[in-house]
């Protein structure tokens, strides 16, 4: 739809007629003429511009002056073809008022042509002025923003930090930014660096501040989440990341991200952009988590999830919906589980070291199973949450009689914590290598313990956390969780 304050540009006509061209891929009526005398027409009159563009001749043969006879005055005028008499007369906004019409040449085309007569009092001849006057005033009053281009410049656009724009240039030098090709390690709760370095070849010294950005990728790289924009010692953090996210500058060439208090939900790809005037380089850094993935399934029992609810168990276990890297990872150190599962990419998938009938055939080499992008309301899984390290500690609490779950909830709150949940106790067994060989209870119902050293009657003859499921009835101890 065209715009009522766009316009449609041409020029004045050049002294050789036969030098006049149409210019369409312009989308504007054009003749190679003075580029000074620029005439603005509004395009809101040229109600079919397929047919302005086609041929200047339009309005002699007739075809737009019936269709459009405004669009085919303004047509004329602009190019100095002498206005059809139908453009004048006729049934049409342009058509005179009862009675003989105005010999006037002061309202003749702009030619001078005593033949392209119009009626003075047309309330369309009367408003033609009045919309080109609108457009050129329009066009020389329009306000020049600052260029905004996403980052969130648009009020530092230079070092005052005043909006005001500054000359850039090309420093004919070649900007480098550099980043470690391999991850970077942290853990939950802990602060991590994000090298990212840049220089110039060949070398130079910076004329201004530079303009730094960083920015959280999704694994296609199709979306990208802002972290941090800074320029000089001015910076601003977004989202999640605000009062977590600053720069690191130890060095002139230095533009590294400090991320404090690490949350599950911060490992991925990031990337780190530095801007110098019109240059703009960026690179890659990958933030991976040490954690465990496991298996879970809600009291309900086997697949009765949808991709929503799976997100909301596992968060409420202290762990958040496993990626498939995290999946994978789990499946190389020799996770082997035959229940499909949802990944936080909405995917359905599940690891088999020992290829079994039940598990895709025995046909099939190791590796993770793949059901693909599932429907997020109407399918139904188990989930594969993924937890890291603990920020505290989890111990266990007995008493000769065992406890209810509700008695077990007061006996934690008694000892200053909290019940653990599933994501506490498979934390602990991986990376504190917690080891009982009593059931407890947890928050979600369930009644598990962990076994870092395999030995008689406590389950099977590799490490792991078992379960007993959800049981109705019976009195078990607890595992707490008490933060430092």
């Amino acid at each position: 739809m065209l715009s009522p304050f766009s316009a449609l540009w041409c020029f004045l006509p050049p002294s050789k007629p036969e030098e006049r061209e149409v210019g369409e891929s312009q989308g504007a009526l054009h003749a190679m003429g003075d580029p000074l005398r620029l005439v603005p027409v509004p395009r809101m009159l040229f109600l079919d511009a397929a047919e302005l563009l086609g041929q200047q001749e339009g309005c002699r043969a007739g075809t737009l002056q019936r269709r459009h006879p405004a669009a085919c005055w303004l047509c004329c005028w602009c190019c100095q073809l002498p206005v059809p008499q139908e453009a004048a007369v006729g049934e049409s906004i342009l058509s005179p008022p009862p009675g003989k019409p105005s010999t006037d040449h002061s309202l003749l085309h702009p030619t001078g042509n005593a033949q392209a007569q119009v009626w003075p009092h047309s309330p369309a001849m009367l408003l033609l002025p009045l919309l080109l006057e609108a457009t050129l005033l329009r066009l020389a009053s329009g306000s020049h923003h600052p260029f905004y281009n996403g980052f969130y410049y648009n009020h530092v656009m230079n070092d005052k930090g005043n909006g005001q724009e500054k000359d850039v240039y090309f420093n004919g030098a070649r900007l480098v930014v550099e980043t470690p090709k391999d991850p970077i390690y942290s853990s939950n709760g802990a602060n991590v660096t994000l090298p990212c370095h840049y220089h110039y070849e060949p070398y130079q010294e910076a004329k201004r501040k530079i303009r730094i950005k960083w920015s959280k990728l999704r694994d296609d790289y199709t979306k990208e989440q802002d972290v941090l924009v800074a320029i000089g010692k001015t910076h601003m953090a977004f989202g999640d990341f605000k009062g977590r996210a600053h720069l690191h500058q130890a060095s002139q060439r230095e533009a590294s991200l400090v991320i404090s208090d690490v949350h599950l939900q911060d490992e991925g790809k990031y990337r780190c952009e530095v801007i110098d005037g019109l240059e703009d380089e960026s690179d890659v850094v990958d933030l991976q988590l040490q954690g465990i993935v496991f298996p879970y399934q809600p009291p309900r029992g086997q697949y009765s999830l949808n991709y929503h609810e799976a997100e909301r168990v596992c968060q409420e276990q202290g762990a958040i919906l496993a990626t498939f890297n995290q999946l994978f990872q789990a499946w190389s150190e020799g996770l082997d589980w035959c229940n499909a599962g949802w990944l936080a990419d909405g995917t359905v998938q599940y690891p088999i070291r020992l290829p079994r009938k039940p598990c895709g055939g025995l046909h099939l080499a190791p590796g993770i199973r793949s059901y693909g992008p599932r429907h997020r309301h109407l399918h139904r899984f188990d989930a594969f949450c993924f937890s890291s390290a603990l920020r505290g500690e989890v111990f266990y609490l007995d008493h000769p009689a065992g406890m209810t779950l509700e008695e077990a909830k007061q006996s934690c709150q008694d000892a200053g914590a909290e019940i653990a949940r599933v994501g506490h106790l498979y934390s602990a067994w991986k990376f504190l290598g917690l080891d009982r060989c009593d059931a407890g209870w947890l928050a979600d119902g369930s009644v598990r313990y962990p076994i870092a050293k395999p030995r008689p009657n406590c389950g099977p003859a590799e490490p792991g956390v078992r379960s007993f499921g959800f049981p109705s009835k019976g009195r078990f101890g607890v595992f707490c969780y008490k933060e430092r």
